[in-house]
């Protein structure tokens, strides 16, 4: 198994359970290679720390935005906890150098891999509440994420793409967008959809997310860059 001393020092937070942190890196792929591995893959910590993520967020923002309606919040929230959000930060520590995959997961480094990193951040998030409680997940969350509040509120990152795209459509070709499904994996707890963003018969572009909703915003986001309206 991979030695995680390096990861725990720059998280400055040693682990009591070292199998609790190795398997928030460990890959449904990786078991599957592995089927006598003692320790299994990391999508209950990544449960648990979606969870966990989702409060210790919220409880910053209500603070940090006392005069912000809910809906702006929630607008804030789903930005900053976007699965690109978190791969980048993930990247930023070097998780992808840790992580336990399979070989042939191992060589793809595409879209799919920043989903994984994303997964394994909530699989952390997860085993260190575990292992340390509360507060410890919390400083890791403020040190490795939450610096990432103000460009997304100053930059305005958290505007819904959806009614952007929408409004735009009408303004410049009178045609309301439409989202399809293109493509959907994984099991009922673990879903992955694929959506295009259609104006009329033209695919402008393609969204990826864990449900539905998020990958019709990510579908939106790529859509406005695509046309050049999200100037």
């Amino acid at each position: 198994m991979v030695d995680f001393s390096e990861f725990e020092k720059k998280i400055k937070i040693p682990f009591k359970d070292k199998d609790l942190l190795t398997q928030a890196f460990i890959h449904r792929s990786y078991i599957n290679e592995n089927p006598k591995s003692p320790l299994s893959h990391n999508e209950r910590l990544e449960y648990l720390g979606d969870a966990v993520l989702e409060l210790i967020v919220t409880d910053y923002l209500y603070k940090k935005y006392p005069h912000s309606p809910e809906g702006e919040l929630t607008a804030y929230r789903s930005a900053l906890v976007n699965a690109n959000i978190i791969a980048e930060v993930a990247g930023e520590l070097g998780v992808n150098d840790y992580m336990l995959l399979s070989k042939g997961e191992a060589k793809d480094i595409g879209k799919a891999r920043q989903y994984i990193l994303a997964n394994a951040y909530e699989a952390i998030v997860g085993a260190i509440y575990l292992d340390q409680g509360y507060d410890a997940a919390k400083m890791f969350i403020t040190d490795f994420l939450l610096d990432k509040t103000d460009d997304i509120v100053s930059n305005k990152l958290w505007q819904d793409a959806k009614s952007l795209i929408q409004e735009k459509a009408q303004e410049y070709v009178s045609i309301t967008p439409s989202y399809k499904v293109m493509h959907e994996s994984g099991p009922d707890h673990d879903k992955r959809f694929t959506v295009g963003l259609y104006l009329k018969d033209e695919l402008v572009a393609e969204g990826k997310g864990k449900s539905k909703q998020e990958a019709e915003q990510k579908a939106a986001q790529e859509a406005l860059k695509a046309k050049k309206w999200d100037k």
